[in-house]
């Protein structure tokens, strides 16, 4: 481990996705420390401020100027306010780390990464099921060839939500906010499908609002045709009883197959190639874990890796541009989606659309100011 010292980061958000923050900045292995937390709700940023033995705000202009050591901050907000607050808060010329999604509409992503650029400070944003160890077993066997022509790559998303959770916080299940299962639970699930299928050509989708009393979807499915020829097929829905089932990947090639399950792509259940290797005997018993939720253990290998990144002037797994990618194709679903399933191409706007790079939406996300 190196022996310079901790990078000091400040948490703007308490809520819900907080704690996976907190934990891994004060984790004995990442190469951070946590220096502050802020969040309107006092209550909220008290019981974590005392609970971690840190300074705590309700105004985070407040807190960077009372905390000029602080070199990053991450964003935890409500998703709605991911634009806002990081174009708010570039002018402290601090990097930033950002929750997923990056944004709720593509036009405010790149914004977003304009603003960065100018400041001089680096943006990143979260997507640590990249940095699973099985996901990366896998990336790695996708990156050597061992798959040969991808056929088709999916994903499943079964978890369960239920009223109360959407009654806890308010702004989640509305559109000004946070958007449905496509743009908040099914994220990173979405961000997997297109790092291993890779450029999209044409997208169909179609979503409901089955059982949750909320404005936005609560299930969706879509169909992929990716660049290369391969397939790809996307299932999501909070609506599974009566809790969680799996968040999945699978991959299918000419010469392999793999499948990643548990409840956060997080456990090895098939593997199997027509060219096996010698350590393919241990791949499951050495890159599968277990996990105690859905968020699994991903933020903490994934805040050390943004850490290292800026510390030795290193490109990012998922940065600014990187975070872009997966509005603009969750535009296309919601676009695709409004159309009665008709096929839209990721970046490419329809006439029929007005959200982000268009996206018809009923009401629609608002602008950000």
């Amino acid at each position: 481990m190196s022996s310079e010292p901790k990078m000091k980061v400040a948490l703007i958000g308490c809520g819900r996705v907080a704690e996976n923050h907190l934990r891994a900045l004060t984790a004995a292995a990442v190469p951070a420390t946590l220096a502050a937390v802020c969040d309107l709700d006092g209550a909220k940023a008290k019981a974590k401020g005392e609970k971690y033995q840190i300074p705590f705000y309700t105004d985070y202009h407040e807190m960077m100027r009372r905390h000029p050591e602080v070199e990053m901050v991450n964003v935890a907000t409500p998703s709605g306010f991911h634009a806002r607050h990081v174009l708010d808060l570039v002018q402290y010329k601090r990097h930033i780390l950002v929750e997923k999604p990056m944004a709720l509409r593509v036009e405010d992503c790149t914004r977003m990464i304009a603003a960065a650029e100018q400041a001089g400070v680096r943006l990143f944003v979260v997507k640590q099921n990249r940095f699973n160890p099985a996901v990366q077993a896998a990336r790695q066997a996708l990156e050597a060839g061992r798959f040969g022509k991808l056929v088709l790559v999916t994903t499943r998303v079964r978890w369960h939500r239920d009223p109360e959770y959407y009654a806890t916080d308010n702004w989640h299940g509305t559109w000004a906010l946070d958007g449905g299962v496509m743009s908040q639970q099914a994220s990173h699930h979405l961000d997997l499908l297109q790092w291993f299928g890779g450029p999209i050509a044409a997208v169909h989708c179609r979503q409901a609002t089955r059982l949750m009393p909320i404005e936005v979807e609560d299930t969706a499915v879509a169909t992929f045709q990716f660049q290369s020829g391969a397939l790809g097929a996307y299932e999501a829905t909070v609506c599974a009883n009566p809790d969680n089932l799996e968040g999945s990947l699978s991959i299918l090639g000419e010469k392999g197959s793999v499948v990643i399950g548990g409840h956060a792509v997080n456990f090895i259940q098939t593997w199997k190639f027509s060219e096996p290797l010698p350590e393919d005997a241990e791949i499951q018993e050495k890159y599968s874990q277990n996990v105690p939720n859905v968020y699994g253990h991903g933020h903490n290998p994934y805040i050390a890796h943004v850490v290292e990144c800026i510390r030795g002037n290193r490109p990012a797994m998922v940065d600014g541009a990187e975070g872009r990618k997966n509005i603009e194709i969750m535009t296309a679903m919601y676009e695709s989606a409004a159309l009665a399933g008709a096929p839209t191409v990721p970046g490419q706007p329809t006439p029929h659309c007005r959200l982000g790079s268009g996206v018809a939406r009923k009401p629609g996300f608002p602008e950000i100011a």
